[in-house]
């Protein structure tokens, strides 16, 4: 029988990357909380598996050659179990070329651009002008970047179901949050909803109290918690 990942996880857009895939894979998994409102990523413990003190994380007791293996960053951890699992990150050169240039395009733009414009438009203490508008005219470029691409393959964003998938899925969530409409952009649109109706994405965003727990108000610890500036993480 096979032994369970242990996912350390928040429901944020990054942890429900890997709570997808797990469902998705049918993948023996056991959620690790961490409460990053109360500042659990800045433990020495989860540190020790997660150097940069963000979620996800998973510690796999069954990596290569049997040993234990920990892994940080929801894209490292994507790669190395759709690699595990043979599942959603095709082996033919271009097919599996084009998965993972759209995940590091997530990765490396749409999350962190829609990261900040939630950000500054919701959680910071007052309103920048210069911030909000940068931020927010970059987010709506790159949905249309993503609508162009769905509108070509005319399915999924890579051609076939896939890693890349999960990893844009999560980030467009909050859309209606971000003030984004996705009646601009229908290919995305069309996407969105059929994705959302797989049975493994609904568990998998349901995992750690799903989007609602995402939703409650952060009080002022929290906010110093997700977005204080720490040089070196507290032994709380």
């Amino acid at each position: 029988m096979p032994i369970p990942i242990d996912l350390h996880y928040a429901p944020t857009p990054n942890g429900w990357k890997i709570s997808i895939f797990c469902e998705e894979a049918d993948l023996p998994h056991r959620i690790v909380p961490v409460n990053i409102h109360a500042g659990e990523q800045d433990l020495p413990a989860f540190r020790a598996i997660s150097p940069n003190g963000r979620i996800p994380a998973i510690v796999d007791p069954d990596g290569p050659g049997g040993e234990p293996l920990a892994i940080f960053e929801s894209g490292a951890i994507l790669v190395y179990l759709a690699e595990k699992t043979g599942k959603f990150l095709p082996s033919e050169p271009r097919a599996r070329s084009l998965v993972l240039q759209w995940l590091f395009w997530q990765v490396g733009g749409l999350g962190p651009m829609v990261g900040q414009n939630g950000h500054f438009l919701l959680y910071a203490p007052e309103r920048l002008p210069y911030p909000t508008e940068r931020y927010g005219r970059e987010v709506r470029r790159l949905y249309g970047v993503l609508d162009g691409q769905l509108a070509a393959t005319r399915a999924f964003v890579a051609g076939e179901y896939s890693i890349a998938d999960m990893a844009c899925f999560p980030w467009i969530v909050t859309h209606k949050k971000q003030g984004l409409t996705l009646d601009d952009y229908p290919a995305l649109k069309r996407w969105f909803a059929e994705v959302r109706a797989r049975p493994a994405v609904q568990r998998g965003l349901a995992a750690g109290g799903g989007v609602d727990a995402m939703r409650k108000p952060m009080d002022d610890g929290a906010k110093q918690s997700l977005f204080g500036a720490k040089e070196k993480p507290d032994a709380i």
